[in-house]
């Protein structure tokens, strides 16, 4: 396997001295006060952060403490995640291999500017499919573990996803109404017959910002959050997922995805290249990606692996395209010293919310990853799994995540989602289409949240809401 270590993608984290875990314990305290903002609270991303008006692209910017040779990694590896694909064989080799069954063509089209993918328009949304077995997932016997919705010249599509909506209303204190919409999927056009007991769930394409921030955060200091068996009694019993490390091929703390699924960025995009893309990588090698066996024709298909690369995407490139994710800064927060933030953030600690989207972290002192090396970040998460409630169950686990348990989603640059993505959607399926419905649809253990959100005062959850613009 080519070393995929390039660019110091695998970096030993600095043990922390205990000068350094009292101040660390100090900084990422709990707020106490919300007249005035905390001390580098407009940071979130630390000295990665970007400032000033960025526009639609404020979330492809690479991190602002990045020197100016590792700009230039930076951007050969945009040049990776902005790649149109061809099908095989093409003149273009190094572009070749694309599908034979696939969802996009390039990572950016599911990413729209780095940000979320949109439910309908676009390969944004993708269904992810599997039979419960035990503590596992099979894949169905003939889609495999993802529907692709586009196929090269001369195969079909396994389908076509279609999408309607369930309406509930919730009427909250002081007249307010919302209204939530679920949505159910079926599979138009199939290329054969879903398994009976296969499980359909949607997955949308989230933001990119921060990656290599979180992944940067201590591992001890993740799982000390944990709390599985809720014994301090505060109804949040969150847990880490353990997955395949398919770089160490050993059991990792899962990181990133909605269930917390991946270990690294380099393990979240190779997958992504395979399902999504239908490219082969040294991690995941089957040139015909998710294709199974019964799937004969698209195994059989011209593939784009029968040259110098290897794999479709080589060992370098995919350490690129992972350094450039790694690297995509979080922007500055807005009106972090206006009253309304701060009554907002104060409702934000008043209701319970920071129990889960715990606000700050200190990362690893990373010798060769300095751009996310000993950082004080804003990313409002614990990075654990947590039971949100029957209404957003998909029944699909993942590692060790059942299918209620999703992992804390960061919510820095949430404030900023329409304005880079053209669109407002929410959560792991797009349902939501303003942040308000986002909150009402936490259950489980967040339910009492939701139902102290539900019960605020009008004044106070509009302060709420304009917090979560600000972040």
């Amino acid at each position: 396997m080519p070393a995929l270590s390039l660019l110091g993608l695998t970096a030993e984290a600095e043990p922390r001295s205990a000068d350094d875990r009292q101040r660390i314990a100090a900084v990422t305290a709990p707020a106490t006060g919300f007249t005035v903002a905390e001390p580098f609270e407009q940071l979130p991303g630390g000295a990665a952060t970007v400032s000033g008006d960025l526009g639609r692209d404020a979330f492809s910017r690479p991190s602002a403490n990045m020197s100016f040779e590792r700009e230039l990694d930076f951007h050969l590896g945009q040049a990776l995640f902005d790649k149109l694909w061809v099908a095989s064989p093409s003149s273009t080799k190094a572009s070749d291999g694309l599908g034979p069954l696939y969802n996009a063509r390039s990572c950016q089209a599911c990413h729209i500017r780095d940000g979320r993918g949109q439910v309908s328009g676009g390969p944004g949304l993708v269904l992810r499919i599997g039979r419960v077995r035990g503590d596992g997932v099979l894949p169905d016997p003939l889609f495999g573990l993802q529907i692709q919705d586009s196929a090269v010249p001369g195969l079909r599509p396994e389908a076509r996803i279609a999408v309607s909506q369930a309406e509930t209303e919730v009427t909250l204190n002081g007249g307010e109404v919302a209204v939530l919409r679920k949505p159910r999927y079926r599979l138009d056009a199939a290329e054969g017959t879903l398994h009976a007991e296969s499980t359909l769930s949607p997955r949308l394409a989230p933001q990119m910002i921060g990656l290599g921030l979180l992944e940067a955060i201590p591992e001890a200091e993740i799982l000390a959050r944990a709390d599985p068996d809720d014994r301090d009694g505060d109804g949040i019993s969150g847990r880490p997922n353990r997955v395949h490390d398919p770089e160490t091929g050993q059991e990792a703390l899962g990181r990133f995805g909605w269930k917390a699924g991946a270990a690294s960025v380099l393990d979240q995009t190779a997958a992504a290249f395979a399902s999504d893309i239908g490219i082969s990588s040294p991690l995941r090698p089957a040139p015909w990606g998710d294709c199974t066996e019964l799937q004969v024709e698209c195994r059989a298909a011209l593939h784009g692996d029968g040259d110098p690369r290897g794999a479709e995407i080589d060992g370098p490139a995919l350490a690129l395209t992972a350094f450039y994710s790694r690297n995509l800064a979080v922007p500055a927060r807005r009106d972090v010293d206006d009253p309304d933030v701060l009554r907002g953030k104060r409702v934000f600690y008043g209701i319970g919310c920071p129990a889960c989207h715990v606000p700050k972290h200190v990362t690893a002192q990373l010798s060769d990853q300095p751009e996310q090396s000993f950082q004080l970040i804003w990313p409002y998460t614990d990075l654990l799994l947590h039971d949100m409630g029957a209404g957003l169950a998909d029944e699909l686990p993942q590692g060790l995540a059942s299918g209620r348990e999703w992992r804390t989603a960061p919510l820095w640059g949430i404030g900023l989602t329409e304005q880079v993505s053209g669109q407002a959607r929410f959560l792991h399926d797009g349902r939501a289409r303003t942040l308000l419905e986002a909150v009402l649809w936490h259950g489980g253990e967040a339910a009492a949240q939701r139902d102290r959100v539900i019960a605020l005062a009008p004044e106070d959850r509009a302060a709420l809401i304009r917090f979560l613009e600000s972040l």
